[in-house]
This record gives C-alpha cells, sequence and structure tokens, in this order.
C-alpha cells in the first residue's frame, strides 16, 4: 500500500477554517445521529445554530484551530485553548484545553482524531506546559471517555449542563 497517499497532516489553522470547522462539525452529528446518538450533539447542525456557531468563533479567537487534512481535504479538526468552556473550572496551573475535536463523516476510522490528540500532546509539551485536559459527553455507555482513556487521559471530575453530563480528563505530559 503507498503509505503517502492519504496521510494525515496537521496544519495550524485560523479564522478562514471556521466554514470548514462547522462543516466538520455538521458532518460529526449526521455521524452521531445515524447510530441513534442524539443526546450528545443534538441533531441540528452546528451551523444551523447561532449560539453553537457563536461558540465556534469565540474558541478560535481564544484558541489555536488546527486543521488535519488528508490529501488536502479537512478531515479533521480541534483547538487548543489555554482555558476550558465556562462548563468547566480553570485548573490551577496553566494548562492547555482540547475543544471541538471532530472528525469529518468521511474520514472516520482513519486515525485523524488519534492523529490531532497526538498533535495536542506534543504542541503542550513544545509550549511547556505540563497540563492538556479535555472534557467530552459522558453518556452513550461512556464510549467517548473510553476513547480519550485509550488516548492516556484520566477522568477527574464530571460536570452537568441542563441534562448534559460531561467528563473532565486530564494528561501529564
Amino acid at each position: 500500500m503507498d503509505m503517502s497517499r492519504g496521510k494525515v497532516e496537521i496544519r495550524k489553522g485560523g479564522s478562514d477554517d471556521i466554514p470548514a470547522i462547522l462543516g466538520m462539525l455538521d458532518s460529526a452529528v449526521v455521524w452521531l445521529n445515524e447510530r441513534g446518538i442524539t443526546d450528545q450533539w443534538g441533531t441540528e447542525p452546528w451551523s444551523a445554530k447561532p449560539r453553537a456557531v457563536q461558540r465556534v468563533h469565540d474558541v478560535v479567537a481564544e484558541g489555536t484551530p488546527w486543521i488535519a487534512e488528508i490529501d488536502g481535504v479537512p478531515a479533521g479538526t480541534l483547538s487548543l485553548t489555554p482555558a476550558p468552556g465556562p462548563e468547566v473550572a480553570p485548573a490551577d496551573e496553566p494548562e492547555l484545553y482540547v475543544r471541538l475535536l471532530a472528525t469529518d463523516i468521511r474520514y472516520h476510522g482513519r486515525g485523524v482524531g488519534s492523529a490531532l490528540l497526538a498533535h495536542a500532546v506534543e504542541e503542550t509539551r513544545r509550549q511547556g506546559v505540563s497540563l492538556l485536559r479535555v472534557d467530552c459527553f459522558a453518556g452513550s455507555e461512556g464510549r467517548l471517555v473510553d476513547y480519550y482513556v485509550r488516548h492516556g487521559f484520566t477522568p477527574t471530575e464530571t460536570f452537568t449542563v441542563g441534562e448534559w453530563k460531561g467528563q473532565v480528563l486530564a494528561l501529564r505530559v
């Protein structure tokens, strides 16, 4: 197999990438809904919800978006911010926080999320920060929590936003 084709390349993003980021988040909603998971991100596309669109703009403005590409096509994204969103208390030490991790539906199972998380660890280390945290949906039998645990994160505290149950996880780098 030719390994040069289809390799995940990660580049720094910016505000110009917001439409692509929203597209990947919309695609993730479709993927989740096709699997009967509607309580994680709902059933409506992110791009159709003004508050969600504003959240993407805010996260991109306060941190650094990273775009994973396969053959030059955006395949996944995450943003690293210096603090969590408003639902989670900041750490009592410098940290980087993984926000808006999503893979385009066309690239599921290609290691895009794993490549982005590995990049987040490298970037945290490069910045001289020793704590990388993320939060995620704790429902659906904890499948997403397990995903992060497989990537080296340890569950810490839980939180709720209305009916939505979240889990915070941490990784020392």
